[in-house]
Parts: C-alpha cells; structure tokens; sequence
C-alpha cells in the first residue's frame, strides 16, 4: 500500500508492511513504515524503493526569498586539538573542504569552540552568503584558528542557533566537531541547550581521535536529528566533512514530521526510526489535535527511511477489524494554516482465530526488532566490559554477534570482530580479546545504532 504526494521538486510515498491478523483479545499491532523522497536536485547516500508519480502532483507553493539553506560549522578548538598538532591542522582542512561544497548562495558561517563559542566568520552576528570571495575568507579566517582553553558544547550549539536564526532559510543546518569530552559545562547546561535547539536545526556531531564521549556525541546528533560518527585518524576528517555538507546540500524538504491519528480507546505505544540508523521518537510526540500526534523527521532529501510504529488497540471479538492507525506525512505551509499532507498510509487490525494468520511475524517487523535488540546488546555488553563483568560482556557480545550475523549486518559484524574472537557466529560463541583498541570499541559503540535494511 503507497500513497504518493509532491512537495517543490519531491515526490513523498508512504508503505505499510505488517501482519493485520490479531488473535481474539490481541490488543498489540505492530508495522513497519517506509517513506520515501524521490525527484529532487541531488542525491543522499540513502538506499531507494521505487516510486510511481502522482497523477496530479502539486506545487508547494511560491519559494521564499533568500538563501534556500544556513549551515554553521562548530570547530573545537580547545587546548587538546594540538596534541597532536596535526589534529587542528586537519580540522581547519576539513572545515575549508566543507565550505567548498557549499551551494553559491547558502547562508554560512564558522564557530570556534572552547569553553566558550566565537564568531570565526563572518562575525557581526551574522552569516555570509556563500560565492569564492565569501569561501576564500571563510577559508583565510581557518588559518587563524589556534587550540586552547577548554570545551562547553552547549555554547558552541546556542551561538550557532544564534546565527541560524537570523536567516530565513528554510534548511538549517550544523556540523559539529569536537575532540574531547564536554568538561568545562555542567551536563544540565548541555541538556538545558540540546532541549532549546530541538526543531531549530539539524545538526551532525563528530568525535575526532578517541578522547570524547561516545554517548555525549550521539546525544548530540540524536537531540538534533543528525548523524554521528567517529573519525579515529584526524587525516580522514576532510573526506568525511566534504560527506556531509554534500548529503546536507542535498536536503531540499525541511521540518517533515510524520502525523499519527489513532481511533478511541488506541494509543501510540512507541514509534521508532530503525533505518538507515535506529532513533526512538516516542517522547518527542507533539499533540496535534484529537487522538492525534506530530513526530519530528528533520530534513528530507533523495532517501527512504523505516518506522517501526507500535499501536495498543481495544480488545475486539474474531472477525472484527478496525483501522489502529492513521499514519501521514506533513509538511508546515508558509502562512501557518493547516499543513500540508505530503502522503498517507493505513495500519489495520482484523481479529482471526486463525492460529498461522495471527501468530506470523511479519518479516520486516521481526528483521527490525532484531535490529535494536543487536544494538541493545551491544551498547550493555561493552558497559559491561567497561565495569569489568567479563562473563556477562562475552554473553551480550556473543548474542550481538549471532543477531548480526543472522541478519546480514556485515558492517556491524566486522565491528564486533575487533572487539571478541568469534568462535561460531550462528550459536553466538565468542571470547573476549585481551586487549582491545580505544578506537575498535569507540567505532562500534558510536556505529552500534546503523542498520541493515530488509528487502522488501
């Protein structure tokens, strides 16, 4: 089931894949939600599912004036970036590549990061349009960048919100990079900033070398909706920034959020992104009427993503059936009327006393809960490890590795091989290496939420 929608040059489709069959008195209904975006001017790294066009697209509406895009890059420049001193210069590389890639005419700027934020460039509280004369001085101003003093994110983040906001872009964007873990701000402060920026701009986070906080990076792209990555060797920082300005310039979509209605008696037990990366959305619901709720998606470019949506029905009688969810995707209008619906699909719910039909798994479903209990074992069995509870380390990690190997999770299977010894990777046998390296389980605890996607 698709429901097709165009928004500029987008086309929106919306999938349902689930097992509608319920057994007398079930009261759980489970389904994966596919969305797609097809049809603009640059492509994501995401994977594709094919989309037919809609009869009669329609237009959004007129462009709104000025840049289409703001973008601030966040450079930490605190004292530990000169050891070595390769780091900064790698930095500010990385930063000139990402200024490179940005559009003609996307609002810009740069942010230096200690234990407090500066304007790096333009300065004045504003944003630069970017041309070569505006990416040549963006670039000059790089040069001048020296590490020292301390490290307090949250400041980078509000100085950045700062700047985004004096642009009317409707894409707004940050990079963040940072090398060390946030000791100069309480973890109130950080949060306090994290809870401000919300659904103010997207923001993707990187940890350079292997002195940073895993779960504070994480915390970081998952509040704002981005990514986060490790870049263990600082000489990869430039490939890896060009990455993502390019995926960023790709978003063309802003402020999609997916709509869920749910009948009387029904609500949301919880909904989850699970790929391309696995990211709750349960608490971040926003009333948006009746029975119904808004749940932020960020930016959208060419990508498809998976939902798992989990909805808690009124017990009914074998041979009743109901519609258990309304799930759309809106989009806000310019003129602050109702959004605008972008595409649509049904979740169903039909009582069987057909013991095959309500007992099936349906397969999507049941690939994807796989997926997050391979991240969960991770992430406790490498605490696990960290507190020095070696058995109970080797019997997560031996599960995370059976989960990965039974579902094609290769990249993740590779990950896991740094850390343990597999001894049989189907029965989950592994023993725990005597010494691992501070990046093997930095890459796999940061990339532990990446999943593979099921063919539909």
């Amino acid at each position: 089931m698709a429901n097709f929608s165009k928004s500029g040059g987008h086309r929106f489709a919306v999938d349902v894949y689930q097992n509608t069959h319920l057994p007398e008195g079930g009261r759980e209904v489970d389904a994966i939600v596919t969305v797609t975006a097809t049809g603009g001017g640059t492509t994501a790294t995401t994977p594709l599912v094919p989309v037919v066009p809609h009869q009669s697209p329609s237009s959004y509406g007129p462009q709104p004036a000025g840049p289409d895009a703001a973008v601030v890059v966040m450079v930490d420049c605190s004292g530990s970036m000169d050891y070595p001193p390769t780091k900064m210069r790698n930095a500010r590389a990385a930063t000139a590549a990402a200024i490179d890639t940005l559009r003609d005419g996307v609002a810009f700027a740069v942010v230096a990061g200690t234990h407090q934020a500066k304007e790096a460039y333009p300065g004045g509280g504003r944003l630069a349009l970017a041309d070569a004369t505006t990416r040549q001085q963006a670039k000059e101003a790089l040069r001048k960048l020296t590490p020292g003093g301390g490290t307090a994110i949250g400041t980078w983040l509000r100085l950045a919100d700062q700047l985004l906001e004096t642009s009317e872009a409707p894409m707004r964007h940050g990079i963040l990079l940072t090398d060390g873990r946030n000791e100069h701000e309480e973890p109130d402060a950080l949060r306090a900033s994290l809870e401000h920026c919300a659904g103010r701009f997207t923001c993707d986070a990187r940890g350079v070398g292997t002195d940073w906080e895993v779960k504070e990076v994480t915390a970081i792209a998952s509040a704002l909706l981005g990514t986060a990555d490790i870049v263990a060797d600082p000489a990869g920082l430039a490939a890896d920034f060009t990455r993502m300005m390019e995926t960023a310039m790709g978003k063309e979509v802003a402020d999609v959020a997916l709509r869920l209605w749910t009948p009387q008696g029904a609500e949301v037990k919880f909904l989850k992104q699970v790929a391309p990366a696995l990211e709750t959305l349960t608490e971040r619901r926003v009333d948006a009427g009746p029975r119904i709720g808004d749940y932020p998606t960020g930016s959208w470019g060419d990508e498809s993503r998976d939902y798992h949506l989990c909805v808690r029905v009124p017990a009914a009688a074998v041979g009743e059936e109901m519609l258990a969810a309304r799930v759309s995707l809106v989009l806000p209008t310019p003129d602050g009327s109702s959004p605008r619906v972008l595409a649509q699909g049904l979740v169903r719910a039909v009582w069987t006393d057909d013991l095959s039909a309500s007992t099936s798994i349906n397969a999507q479903v049941a690939h994807y809960t796989g997926q997050a209990e391979l991240a969960r074992y991770i992430q406790e069995g490498l605490d696990l490890r960290r507190s020095g509870d070696l058995d109970g380390a080797t019997a997560k990690l031996g599960r995370a590795v059976q989960l990965a190997n039974r579902s094609g999770n290769e990249d993740t299977a590779k990950l896991l091989a740094k850390v343990v010894d597999v001894v049989d990777a189907a029965t989950g046998t592994v023993r725990l290496k005597a010494t691992v390296t501070a990046e093997a389980q930095m890459t796999l605890e940061t990339r532990s939420t990446k999943t593979v996607r099921v063919k539909k």
